[in-house]
């Protein structure tokens, strides 16, 4: 049904008045029923590829060369108004982050009955019934409720299946998924890819599937494309690639996502393939950075024999949804229901459950950010619950956060050096602005960036090199304590794997303390010392990552881990 033959694309950059070249010479076929991957680190190309489908581009500064045959036409000899019948119609997209590509403004419903009044010339009132019936097609809980819900009111599982509903809403013949699942719960995902399946059978759909997650393709593609800068390094039946790679960049993407069934020092990069000998198999480097049993046991010995460096007791977070008679609260929501648990100095504590289950909110309690209903934070002997202000800006120095989205935790009017130097000036660290600057100089090369990325701002970063940014921030005041929070859920598979590896070498040279919280079990597992499961605010069970993961206890532990994509 679609043919892409010599594609290549280029963008006009207005500040040096040239052309940059982001996808090359690319060819793929895509039979109907059948589901493609594309997989590949962000600015490989797979994005613009898929937009070029549909002519999304910009067409002042884009160059397009090359054809796209979708059912014997050239989609690129196409004119505006021609292309328009394809797309949203024939040809659909689900774009990656589904808080951006629904409108504010705008219901949910409202939204995707536009889609069907558009194409199908249908009226209003036919049009809301298909978008409810769409609504009940992916599995959204009260459809009639969400049709007249804005895009804040849902969760990210549920804007995704709202996306995945416009999307199908003119029965396409090709659907586009970008990054579908990206930062999404293990569960949640494995509802979403199992509901693209079904409607792709029950449809006959061609599906063109883009991720850089290879574990989530192992779950969905029969055929894989995999990109590098722009080009196809290799493509074939999914399973055989799996199985057997033949390029060091795709045996590195393979190589380097956590795996539960083994335990690393140091994950693979996808550096180890391509930059060094060749003969360097995976085989070397897995047992080249594997603890022995006799290791992890002294790493357990050493830690556990020494007094918590933090106590939380009975710590409750509860906000209020119902007042009472004069105003008071009779209904709360319990995100952190009656929790306790320690963690000691050196150690790293892995926080894991899905979204809403009170992560987020216990880490930011901990800190004071949120400010707990009841209950006792002991931090070095202090008690954090009592503290005034002064006292706990004071303490803070020692507690850092780094937070799940490096982006928009950056002001985009600071450059990045400036927004690391500010907590040394606010708690008065060196004497003057040039022992400042040459200790950020120091923390950006630590964390494998610049010097002279000090005067770049944020914007002029990618996503991985940001999250570095955060990570050198935090680091700045040299403190004791680092709650990690979904710190690298969003980034690409080999950029994790840096990032992990880092936190790993900075722990071992500042003997940091880390509490590390995700949704994804496989990396809690790679970093942990210990783990904690939560659900609904509560701890569900915690313990020794191996033991959690291979005799789960809690039936809901056994549903997170059964969720895991390619295991």
């Amino acid at each position: 049904m679609l043919t892409v033959k010599d594609l290549s694309i280029s963008f006009y950059n207005q500040e040096d008045k040239t052309w940059f070249e982001a996808v090359h010479n690319v060819n793929f076929s895509l039979a109907k029923g059948k589901i493609l991957g594309i997989v590949g680190e962000s600015g490989s190309g797979k994005s613009v590829t898929s937009f070029s489908i549909m002519r999304l581009h910009d067409t002042k500064n884009t160059a397009i060369n090359g054809e796209v045959d979708f059912e014997k036409i050239n989609l690129l000899n196409l004119s505006p108004a021609a292309i328009r019948n394809y797309r949203g119609n024939k040809i659909s997209m689900i774009f990656q982050e589904p808080m951006t590509s629904l409108n504010p403004v705008f219901t949910c419903g409202y939204q995707v009955q536009e889609a069907i009044i558009l194409h199908q010339n249908t009226d209003k009132q036919t049009a809301k019934q298909q978008t409810i019936n769409l609504f009940k097609e992916v599995q959204l809980p009260r459809p009639e409720s969400i049709f007249d819900s804005y895009p804040h009111q849902l969760s990210g599982g549920q804007k995704q299946r709202v996306m995945i509903a416009m999307a199908l809403s003119c029965n396409p013949e090709l659907l586009i998924a970008d990054e579908p699942t990206t930062a999404l719960d293990v569960t949640v995902q494995k509802t979403i890819l199992e509901l693209l399946l079904r409607l792709k059978e029950e449809r006959n759909m061609g599906m063109i599937f883009i991720s850089h997650d290879l574990a989530v393709m192992s779950e969905i593609a029969d055929d894989l494309l995999v990109m590098h800068k722009g080009q196809i390094v290799e493509q074939g039946a999914a399973k055989q690639l799996f199985e057997n790679p033949q390029h060091p960049y795709t045996k590195g993407l393979l190589a380097c996502r956590p795996s539960p069934q083994r335990l690393l020092k140091k994950l693979p990069v996808v550096a180890d393939f391509l930059e060094k000998d060749q003969n360097v198999g995976l085989k070397h480097l897995l047992e080249i950075n594997s603890y022995s049993d006799q290791e992890i046991q002294q790493r357990r010995d050493k830690l556990y024999a020494q007094k918590p460096l933090l106590q939380v007791k009975h710590l409750n977070t509860w906000y209020p949804i119902k007042n009472g008679l004069f105003g008071k609260p009779t209904e709360f929501i319990k995100a952190v229901n009656d929790i306790s648990f320690e963690v000691f100095p050196g150690e790293t504590l892995g926080l894991v459950g899905e979204s809403g289950c009170g992560k987020t909110t216990l880490g930011r309690s901990i800190l004071r950010l949120v400010e707990p209903t009841s209950g006792n934070i002991i931090f070095n002997d202090t008690e954090l619950t009592t503290l005034n202000k002064t006292a706990l800006t004071k303490m803070r120095r020692h507690v850092q956060i780094i937070f799940q989205d490096p982006y928009s935790s950056l002001n985009p009017r600071v450059t990045v050096g400036n927004a690391i130097m500010e907590p040394l000036e606010v708690h008065k660290v060196f004497t003057n602005d040039n022992e400042r600057k040459a200790h950020v100089i120091n923390l950006l090369e630590k964390v494998n960036l610049k010097a002279e990325h000090f005067n770049r701002y944020p914007h002029e970063f990618s996503g991985g090199q940001r999250q570095r940014i955060v990570i050198a921030r935090a680091l700045a005041l040299q403190p004791k304590f680092i709650i990690c929070d979904e710190s690298v859920s969003a980034l690409d598979v080999s950029v994790q794997a840096q990032v992990l590896n880092l936190l790993r070498e900075l722990q071992e040279e500042f003997g940091l303390t880390y509490i590390f919280i995700s949704h994804d079990l496989a990396v809690v597992k790679h970093i942990s010392d210990r783990m904690i499961v939560m659900n609904k605010g509560k701890i569900e069970e915690e313990g020794f990552p191996e033991v959690i993961y291979h005799t789960p206890t809690a039936e809901y532990t056994k549903k997170l881990i059964a969720a895991i994509p390619g295991k």
